[in-house]
């Protein structure tokens, strides 16, 4: 409609000039709204009213309907009109795209057409099936904390973003992220070379100066930790054994932002690395891969407590049984 009037349509005064115009803008209205329509005749009820083209009932289990692709964000507009309804029947939406580009797209999205809604994306890894090649934190982080979200019994998640090949892949068990989180309150006692150690077995790496998340350094009576799937570090300060004060920090300048009551703490990876997964690793790998184990630098490295680069495909030897996305 823009390029219309800046074409010089719609700046004459005559009446058939206008009401031309007029026609123009209700055909390009009227276009816009066609491929909203759903083309499978099976589930009529789908189908937007056409007097508001917003109001439509949920599928039923197990029902397939079909529908046309929407031209630019019109799918994001419509899976938040979907997760609307949703929402009231307290039921949750996952989305799966073509790919990981097209799943940050749709959570961006979707947050832009209602705020209200919680969207959650659980990205791709995105490195190659067996490459020395681990995820970058950051991506380790928000699955973790997404994964969380999903095993709590009241999670606010509306939409969950995923593309296909990660809906594919096997989980840890719903049980072992939620059951290897704990949290850090004000006024608690701790204890610094036991939690030394327990991060350690929980996947975190001890470093000089706290930047990314999975990281912890301990020098005195403050601990830094960046917690797996927090936005920012924070910094725990004793007062003996007692946690006296703990407050987030910008990891950039190191400074402190304000004080939180409580840190919650996820697991640092989606597998276990103590004594007794690493056994289990072994034990699985004997019994499941051909060959000379020694001569694999991923099994010796386990045997250490080594996480090798690419250990994340391997995640199903840590476990007696995995998971789908559909478990949680």
């Amino acid at each position: 409609i823009s390029a219309m009037y800046r074409r010089g349509i719609g700046t004459k005064s005559s009446s058939s000039t206008a009401s031309y115009n007029s026609d123009r803008v209700r055909q390009l209205c009227a276009y816009a709204w066609l491929p909203y329509f759903f083309v499978n005749e099976e589930v009529s009820t789908l189908a937007p009213e056409a007097t508001s083209g917003t109001s439509w009932t949920l599928p039923s289990a197990g029902t397939r309907f079909a529908l046309a692709r929407p031209p630019g964000s019109g799918d994001a507009w419509l899976l938040s009109q979907f997760a609307a309804q949703a929402r009231r029947a307290q039921r949750l939406v996952v989305a799966i795209s073509a790919d990981a580009l097209d799943a940050q797209r749709l959570v961006d999205e979707i947050r832009y057409f209602d705020p209200s809604i919680g969207v959650r994306p659980l990205p791709d890894w995105e490195t190659l099936p067996y490459d020395t090649l681990s995820p970058h934190q950051d991506l380790v982080s928000e699955r973790l904390e997404t994964l969380y979200r999903l095993s709590q019994p009241q999670s606010e998640i509306g939409v969950l973003v995923v593309s296909a090949t990660s809906a594919l892949y096997r989980l840890s068990p719903a049980q072992y992220v939620a059951g290897h989180t704990f949290f850090f309150k004000q006024g608690q006692t701790i204890d610094a070379e036991p939690l030394r150690a327990q991060l350690v077995f929980a996947g975190y790496q001890h470093v000089s100066q706290v930047v990314a998340p999975g990281e912890f350094a301990i020098r005195g009576g403050l601990i830094d930790l960046f917690p797996m799937g927090s936005a920012l570090p924070y910094r725990l300060d004793l007062f003996g054994d007692q946690l006296d004060t703990i407050r987030a920090f910008d990891p950039d300048t190191q400074r402190g932002l304000y004080p939180v009551p409580e840190v919650r703490l996820l697991p640092g990876r989606e597998f276990p690395i103590d004594e007794a997964a690493r056994q289990a690793f072994r034990r699985r790998w004997r019994e499941r891969i051909e060959g000379d184990p020694s001569r694999s630098s991923v099994y010796k490295d386990v045997g250490t407590g080594i996480a090798s680069p690419g250990i994340e495909y391997y995640l199903p030897l840590f476990f007696d049984e995995t998971a789908t996305l559909f478990d949680y």
